[in-house]
C-alpha cells in the first residue's frame, strides 16, 4: 500500500493514486498541480518521514475543477435590541485528483 500526507493551504491529506479530493481553491494555469509540501511517505514497509518535508518525493495532481462546498448559514440575534440577522456562506474548493506519485 503506497500514500502519502501532503500538506495544501493549512490543512493536510493522505491520499494515494487514484483518490479525488477538494483542497481549498489554488490558482492553478494548467491542468496538472505538482505538490511540493509532502510530510510523509509509507511504500510497503518502507515509511520515510520528512523534516519538515520531503524533497526526492513528488506527487502530481490533475485539476478536475472548481467547486463550491455546503452553505453555512450564521445567524446573530440579540433579545433586548430586536437585531437579527442571517448570513450564508459557500466555501470555494479545487477538485483535485492524485494521478502520479514517484517515491
Amino acid at each position: 500500500m503506497k500514500y502519502v500526507i501532503i500538506e495544501s493551504g493549512a490543512r493536510q491529506y493522505k491520499v494515494q493514486e487514484g483518490d479525488v479530493f477538494n483542497v481549498e481553491k489554488v490558482e492553478t494555469k494548467g491542468k496538472e498541480r505538482e505538490m511540493d509540501k509532502v510530510l510523509m511517505a509509507v511504500d510497503g514497509d518502507k515509511v520515510k518521514i520528512g523534516k519538515p518535508v520531503l524533497k526526492d518525493v513528488k506527487v502530481i495532481a490533475e485539476v478536475i475543477g472548481e467547486v463550491k462546498g455546503e452553505k453555512i448559514r450564521v445567524f446573530r440575534y440579540r433579545k433586548t435590541e430586536q437585531y437579527r440577522k442571517t448570513i450564508g456562506h459557500r466555501q470555494q474548493y479545487t477538485r483535485l485528483k492524485i494521478t502520479k506519485i514517484e517515491v
